[in-house]
């Protein structure tokens, strides 16, 4: 499996064979970012807002998960579980969070969540391999809370996202707040992650920092 990153929450999984997903991708008019032009099968959207949710930039006709349940498309398996506690006057509050099964790897796609999962959140998203985390703040979790939701999950990788970028519009926190709460003073960055699969992931928990693609 190949990720890549394109800023805000947006990431492209690739896995050989299988349904192409892409998550979170962003308008760029609202983001400050370049337009993106991507190709996948499936689409993840977390949050009904512009930062989450502009499907057109996807081609050429992504189904779109966009609400809680079980799906199933192209040998990807997708579990979604609705956090945050949107109500049906506030519904931008809701926050759709994604498991990704993609040859029995997992990729947990936290989009913006703000609270710490319950423990029967936690039960029912089963074993994490790769947990992409907001760390920056704003509409979603502090630097602080996302380590405290880390060790809640204890995934193999955490890949974090979310965070101030040049360019970006949308005010958030630098990565080094969330560097300095996971105890790491500084990180080489990559320009995408890629696994075999689960034998290749470490024991420990270890942070990858993707370079952005846009």
């Amino acid at each position: 499996m190949e990720i890549n990153w394109y800023g805000y929450s947006c990431f492209r999984l690739v896995e050989r064979g299988m349904a192409v997903v892409v998550t979170d991708p962003f308008d760029y008019r609202e983001a400050g970012l370049n337009p993106l032009k991507l190709k996948a099968d499936i689409v993840t959207v977390s949050r009904n807002l512009p930062a989450h949710n502009y499907v057109a930039a996807v081609k050429p006709d992504p189904y779109v998960v966009s609400g809680p349940g079980e799906y199933e498309v192209g040998g990807i398996f997708i579990t979604a579980i609705e956090t945050n506690g949107g109500t049906r006057e506030d519904p931008e509050l809701r926050n759709i969070l994604s498991v990704i099964d993609i040859e029995g790897l997992t990729v947990a796609h936290l989009g913006a969540m703000r609270k710490t999962p319950s423990q029967a959140q936690v039960e029912a998203l089963g074993p994490v391999n790769i947990a992409l985390v907001p760390v920056g703040g704003a509409d979603a979790m502090t630097a602080a809370k996302a380590a405290e939701v880390i060790n809640l999950l204890e995934p193999n990788i955490v890949i974090p996202m979310h965070y101030a970028i040049p360019g970006a519009k949308i005010n958030l926190d630098p990565l080094s707040k969330f560097l300095k709460e996971m105890g790491l003073s500084s990180i080489e960055t990559e320009d995408s992650f890629k696994v075999t699969g689960k034998s290749a992931l470490p024991e420990e928990t270890r942070v990858v920092i993707l370079n952005c693609k846009n």
